[in-house]
């Protein structure tokens, strides 16, 4: 089970060593790093769901990674910090930090807001992707390339395969896969994919979404789910290339 990666910045072993066994644990994917640099390092060479940022590092202060982090990257930032003055946590949520909890801390609680935020930043990235869906086609492609040679044609209403024949998708198909396409790289919950692409009440309950990708998945001959991957107890990610 993969829940997500975590970039974990703390220059303290003790608490790295707690936090990374118990998110792995919790199904987490965690990389460490113990100063300023190692983790501007970090942030260039993978892509992150979660940053837990302590404030105190040996080669800086971690306040500042926050504004830099931002100018790269969209992920979620939860500050994870010994000091709990008031007036810090409110400058490190007006510096573009998600989320602030003061050591110590009981690890479910870290484990709940490392939830919460992603699942803001789920639904926020999946609204501006629907957002910049009603811009005009100066803003946003009416036809996108990804894995290889197949085409989404949104004036057409189409998905054309790498031999330029129709792929055959129902209008929910296409529907479905124009909001994956739209949010590259993340990870989209059932529900929001349910909000974007049909009308109604979300149900827990319901499988449709996860019958249409199943379906999606073998007319884009995804049989080894690479292309849309499964990110178990959340939703769906397209990780398939891109170009416009």
């Amino acid at each position: 089970m993969n829940k997500g990666k975590v970039l974990s910045i703390d220059d303290d072993d003790g608490i790295q060593l707690v936090v990374s066994e118990y998110l792995q644990d919790d199904g987490y994917n965690v990389t460490q790093a113990n100063d300023v640099a190692t983790a501007l390092v970090k942030i260039d060479q993978d892509v992150f769901d979660v940053v837990l940022l302590d404030l105190i590092l040996p080669d800086g202060e971690g306040l500042s990674l926050i504004p830099q982090f931002k100018q790269k990257v969209q992920t979620p930032i939860i500050v994870v910090s010994g000091k709990s003055d008031t007036m810090e946590k409110v400058v490190c949520l007006e510096m573009g930090a998600d989320d602030y909890i003061t050591k110590p801390f009981e690890m479910r609680e870290l484990s709940a807001r490392i939830k919460a935020v992603m699942r803001r930043s789920d639904a926020g990235g999946a609204t501006k992707a629907a957002d910049t869906e009603n811009n005009t086609s100066e803003q946003k492609a009416e036809v996108v390339s990804f894995c290889e040679g197949w085409r989404l044609d949104r004036a057409q209403y189409q998905v054309f395969k790498p031999d330029e024949s129709s792929a055959e998708l129902t209008t929910g198909e296409f529907v479905l896969l124009d909001a994956l396409l739209s949010a590259p790289q993340r990870t989209l919950s059932r529900e929001r994919l349910f909000e974007l692409t049909r009308d109604g009440e979300y149900d827990a309950y319901d499988r449709a979404i996860d019958i249409q990708v199943g379906r999606l998945r073998k007319k884009l001959q995804d049989e080894n789910a690479e292309i849309i991957k499964t990110v178990r107890g959340v939703g769906y990610m397209f990780c398939g290339k891109i170009s416009a």
